[in-house]
């Protein structure tokens, strides 16, 4: 036991002396330190602020970019909203997206639409130049065509499944 304690007060002393006379080591060259601070200092104080203020004011703006896509008859409020939002924190937001992407039902049913005027004065091609009026009627006359054409492939549908099923049946009064 002795001799153990010996052996350990033995290498504990040659590590302390080893440790007392070696020179410090550095990973870094010397000034290397202050060049990366200086660095950090200027991507942290300014490139991150301005990169946060981009990405903020990109994401507030995303229901306002979804209303213009869609020519929605809300769009300036829309706008006023996400304005609105950027400026109080996000508060609007929400409302800005339930705003965007709920469908203008009581538009529809007082103005007949549920597109904005610019779409029917100067976004649509068909319509671009043409009286407010007549562009809705003329497109209202559209959607009825193509859900007229929808109904006439919806009864010629019937009309053969009908057809086969009484040819089958016929055939199975037959056989009997």
């Amino acid at each position: 036991m002795l001799n153990q304690a010996k052996k350990l007060l033995q290498a504990f002393l040659s590590g302390l002396s080893l440790l007392l006379i070696s020179n410090p080591a550095f990973a870094m060259a010397e000034g290397m330190e202050e060049a990366i601070a200086d660095k950090m200092v200027w991507l942290i104080i300014i490139v991150m602020p301005i990169a946060f203020i981009y990405g903020y004011w990109k994401i507030h703006i995303l229901p306002e970019k979804y209303a213009e896509k869609v020519h929605h008859p809300h769009l300036k409020t829309i706008k006023v909203l996400c304005f609105l939002s950027i400026v109080f924190g996000g508060l609007f937001w929400p409302l800005a997206w339930l705003l965007a992407y709920s469908k203008p039902v009581f538009y529809k049913m007082a103005y007949g639409t549920d597109k904005s005027d610019e779409y029917f004065t100067s976004h649509a091609v068909e319509h671009a130049g043409a009286p407010l009026d007549l562009s809705m009627v003329e497109d209202e006359i559209m959607q009825l065509e193509e859900k007229l054409s929808g109904l006439n492939q919806k009864r010629d549908l019937i009309k053969q499944l009908r057809s086969s099923a009484q040819s089958l049946t016929s055939k199975g009064e037959n056989h009997a």
